[in-house]
């Protein structure tokens, strides 16, 4: 599996997407299935910004799986989003029930994560929710890349500032140049 990790608005559900159909793989964007699946207050604490509980989302990550299989190369959006499921998902990678070949971390400067957020114009795109999901990012988010480094899974940081053809060109090659 090649997981996108970055913060929202980044660009990693177009750029997952575009590698999906590219290399003919599943995409599986987790918010794309939070959005389908969670309803009430669950709902409504998502859409201002907050995280659920690792276990809900291992949990939906688990069904997700079972859609698939897993043995097979798939492009995973949106998890993990915390240590705790970090460390999950190399569990499984270590007890061979997947493998993670690759994590593309889409880096974004802050002025074009709001500027394209607040274009999106989604509820939950509103100044104070994009900076709720910056500030996570960088406390929560960010140290799951050094959980990957450390288990010797590759890390290939591409500016997501940059046009959508020009960032999806250098996420094949980062991927290419690791299969040589």
């Amino acid at each position: 599996m090649i997981v996108f990790i970055g913060v929202a608005g980044s660009g990693k559900s177009v750029q997952g997407r575009m590698l999906a159909d590219e290399l003919g793989l599943p995409w599986l964007s987790t918010g794309e299935f939070l959005r389908m699946l969670i309803s009430g207050e669950r709902r409504k604490e998502m859409l201002a910004g907050k995280l659920l509980e690792d276990r809900e989302i291992i949990k939906l990550v688990q069904k997700i799986f079972a859609l698939i299989d897993v043995h097979e190369e798939f492009i995973l959006d949106g998890f993990p989003r915390t240590v705790s499921q970090a460390d999950w998902l190399l569990n499984q990678h270590k007890h061979n029930q997947l493998d993670v070949t690759a994590v593309v971390h889409l880096t974004i400067s802050k002025q074009t994560v709001l500027d394209r957020l607040l274009q999106r114009g989604r509820q939950d795109d509103n100044q104070e929710a994009i900076m709720e999901r910056l500030r996570e990012f960088d406390e929560v988010v960010r140290p799951i890349l050094d959980h990957f480094k450390s288990a010797n899974v590759p890390v290939f940081d591409i500016n997501g500032d940059s046009a959508v053809e020009t960032v999806h060109q250098e996420i094949k090659q980062a991927i290419g140049s690791q299969n040589q």
